[in-house]
């Protein structure tokens, strides 16, 4: 199956989001946002981040989390992706956190809400999927 071009820059934006992850740099994955976004976790809870600096905050107490956990790095598979216009883009992948030997620590499903900023895509909001 051919990959289209909206496809294939979703899967660069998730590349590089992995690729900041892998850091564990709150504000290094926070550039992946847009100033203000918001997040739904999977109970349910709404948080809003005005400002990069609070989504900065938010990811460094989340990376630090998983990386006491024993996360050293993560990856993404099965992405759905929707346009919704033309600066606009719901994108659904499956995260697996892995452990240094490479097994799975935890896995979700998530959705985002990507919109094209002069940066290129950016996350507006983002959905844990309950379980």
């Amino acid at each position: 199956m051919s990959t289209t071009p909206l496809q294939h820059e979703v899967r660069e934006f998730f590349d590089a989001f992995v690729a900041a992850f892998r850091e564990f740099d709150g504000p290094l994955v926070a550039q992946r946002y847009t100033s203000p976004c918001m997040s739904v976790d999977a109970q349910g809870k709404l948080r809003s981040f005005r400002t990069r600096a609070e989504t900065a905050d938010y990811f460094q107490s989340v990376l630090t989390t998983y990386q006491e956990q024993g996360c050293r790095s993560c990856r993404f598979s099965d992405p759905e992706v929707v346009a919704m216009g033309c600066s606009s883009t719901l994108a659904t992948v499956t995260w697996e956190l892995l452990r240094g030997d490479g097994s799975i620590l935890t896995t979700w499903r998530e959705s985002y809400h990507l919109v094209r900023t002069g940066d290129g895509l950016r996350v507006a909001t983002s959905t844990d999927h309950a379980g």
